[in-house]
């Protein structure tokens, strides 16, 4: 007799446990990571810190709600934490006994923390936020700041701007606020000394013996992507310029062998989103390339299940590891001092972060009838072990469908693309189905746990999702869909429900929807205007006028021309030609409109543009708006306004497949 199994229930989204930020010890016996949960009471997430020795899993703190830094030493790890009488602008750091002990507060550091890095004992470097208007606040005594802060409350009802971007997804308003390094001495107590320019803008830092490494540049008026590499010296306390050209984006810095490398990229042959950074050797204003990659070297791979991040890269020994999207799952390579590659690690699903030890590598990963748990293996990639069981017994018994691969052909390319069913799928009985599109578009889907989908199919729906031009995995001229926006990824589209139509056809052909979000929100606008084959849309955080997006998202200034293949923001006619909303006149699909009313990505105008020209149109629209949430509403929003989320879209489906 075969066992009943559970469907995957929408609460399930706010029982999930969520690792971040694994960290070994110095000597490679202890791997510590923080763990984060819905509080549905409280409608946010805490975290409690987990320690791994000899196999062995255990929870060490449970009401401190805290996040793991790094290990100072073998025995003792850095966490920082939230304290609500703390004053504004500073973060308090702890220190916890990983052989026995509570965390016990150690310093608190007089900005909002961004990076903390040692240098040697007592001595640390640190990226935090400050106001460039006031760089020098951190010197406060609390006295002055509750002045400050008092001032302030005369004019919280104003936002004053006068750069851009003047807001920032995810950080709210941002004007004059830059990301500044600093010296942290707690020898005797605590010392703190910036040591950038109040107008500087820090990037990416890495400690070498007693050298700081760090990229970036004074920002002022309108903030570049390009970027100059200093290096500061803790013994002289001098500053120098390695590379003083801005011509490059410059992203993460390490060393290898005594030697300084950068992730730059020029972005002149695919534009400045479409281009992978090459990895460059860094001498006196120099950069040489050294390896120029097929795929990005991070994780592109999408889930609604990895809410904690960590580590994308790391140097170990004489290796440099880092993460890389390849098709449809993530790698993980080691490169040696000549740049030799090896893969490590490669099978199907996300690989989110992952630590380095002299002898192992931890990770975070998930496959498709898995949520996020930590692994372990040698460092030669051998001998893979699952150390943890932290979304196990949810999934027990539970029915989790399997991507089915589906292989089809558009524009003469060869497209790879998935479909679960649901349990005891039946080809005599007619299903409705959903279209999932993915965000990015540099982005992909994978064989990984994604739990939206698996609801869908709870509840009765089969649903399909595929990578088509302009997604990530398959190189930059295959992510390169500039100036072809609605047309080449369209028809991907339009091939694949075809495809997927003729392999299922107990599909009602009358009964799929769609659905996605970012630039998956974009296409289901474009979607809308162009065919009426879906009985329904679900369009979130998305795009509908390209002209009011690049003169309001917060990358829309150099995105949106770059994208849609105009020559500035000011080039309205390729910019209006891919504008979803130019099409709404044709429209006569329902669609319902997700939007966060702090989404600085995808500003909400964008919503609103589509439903109100659907709503003039007399065509069934809804827009619902969410408060206090930006562009990660699906994969990092309140727990409350997740469900409330994936309740709206599962509604509008079966509303309209009954």
């Amino acid at each position: 007799m075969v066992k009943k199994l559970n469907p995957i229930e929408l609460e399930d989204i706010t029982k999930y446990r969520f690792p971040g930020n694994l960290q070994y010890s110095p000597d490679g016996k202890c791997l510590a990571f923080h763990v984060a949960r819905a509080d549905v009471k409280k409608n946010d997430y805490r975290r409690d810190v987990y320690l791994i020795k000899d196999d062995k899993c255990t929870q060490v703190t449970h009401s401190l709600d805290a996040q793991v830094l790094f290990f100072d030493d073998d025995k003792t790890l850095l966490l920082s934490r939230k304290k609500e009488d703390e004053l504004p602008g500073k973060t308090p750091l702890y220190k916890l006994d990983v052989t026995g002990g509570e965390a016990m507060p150690w310093v608190t550091l007089p900005f909002p923390l961004v990076t903390l890095k040692k240098v040697k004992e007592d001595l640390y470097v640190a990226v935090g936020i400050i106001d460039a208007n006031d760089p020098d606040a951190y010197k406060d005594s609390d006295e002055v700041r509750k002045e400050k802060l008092e001032k302030l409350k005369l004019e919280e009802d104003y936002h004053v701007v006068d750069e851009i971007p003047y807001w920032f997804n995810g950080m709210g308003y941002i004007n004059k606020k830059r990301e500044s390094l600093f010296l942290v001495d707690t020898k005797n107590g605590l010392n703190v000394k910036r040591l950038t320019n109040g107008y500087f803008d820090v990037n990416s830092i890495c400690v070498d013996g007693n050298k700081v490494y760090y990229s970036g540049d004074v920002r002022k008026n309108v903030r570049k992507y390009y970027s100059k590499i200093y290096v500061y010296n803790v013994h002289t306390n001098k500053v120098e310029t390695l590379y003083n050209k801005l011509d490059h984006t410059i992203g993460n810095l390490f060393v290898l062998k005594g030697q300084l490398y950068a992730m730059a990229s020029d972005m002149k042959k695919f534009g400045v989103v479409d281009t992978t950074n090459d990895i460059c050797k860094v001498t006196k204003d120099k950069l040489e390339i050294v390896y120029v990659p097929e795929v990005t070297l991070y994780n592109s791979v999408g889930t609604d299940t990895m809410l904690g991040g960590g580590q994308g890269s790391a140097c170990e020994g004489n290796n440099y590891l880092t993460l890389a999207t390849v098709e449809d799952h993530t790698e993980l390579y080691s490169f040696d001092s000549s740049m030799k590659k090896k893969v490590l690690f490669n099978k199907p699903g996300n690989l989110n972060f992952f630590a380095v030890s002299k002898n192992k590598i931890a990770m975070c990963y998930q496959d498709y009838n898995h949520v996020a748990e930590i692994y372990e293996m040698d460092r030669n990639g051998k001998n893979l072990k699952k150390l943890t069981t932290l979304n196990e017994e949810m999934l027990k018994d539970r029915y989790i469908a399997k991507p089915n691969p589906i292989n089809y052909t558009s524009h003469g390319e060869k497209f790879k693309g998935w479909v679960l069913l649901p349990e005891n799928f039946n080809p005599k009985k007619k299903y409705p189905a959903v279209l999932d599109i993915h965000g990015g578009p540099r982005t992909v889907y994978g064989e990984t746990f994604f739990h939206e989908m698996q609801l869908w199919v709870a509840k009765g729906f089969v649903v399909f999702f595929t990578n088509i031009r302009g997604s990530d995995g398959r190189g930059d001229a295959f992510a390169d869909i500039r100036g072809q926006y609605g047309q080449v990824d369209f028809d991907n589209l339009m091939d694949f429900t075809d495809a997927v139509l003729k392999k299922y056809p107990n599909i009602d052909k009358k009964k799929v929807c769609e659905t996605g979000g970012s630039y998956g929100g974009f296409m289901s606008n474009w979607i809308i205007g162009h065919t009426d084959r879906f009985c329904c849309v679900a369009s979130q955080r998305s795009i509908a006028n390209w002209i009011s997006f690049s003169f309001m998202s917060d990358i829309g200034y150099y995105f949106g021309p770059d994208q849609c293949g105009a020559k500035n923001p000011f080039d309205f006619e390729p910019q209006w030609d891919m504008s979803p909303l130019k099409y709404a006149d044709k429209v006569k699909t329902p669609t319902l409109f997700i939007h966060s009313d702090e989404d600085f990505r995808c500003p909400l105008a964008e919503g609103m543009q589509m439903m109100q020209a659907l709503a003039y149109r007399n065509i069934e629209t809804r827009l619902v708006v969410f408060k206090g949430e930006n562009h990660e509403l699906s994969r990092g929003g309140k727990p409350v306004h997740r469900l409330r989320r994936l309740q709206e879209i599962t509604d509008w489906f079966l509303k309209h497949t009954k």
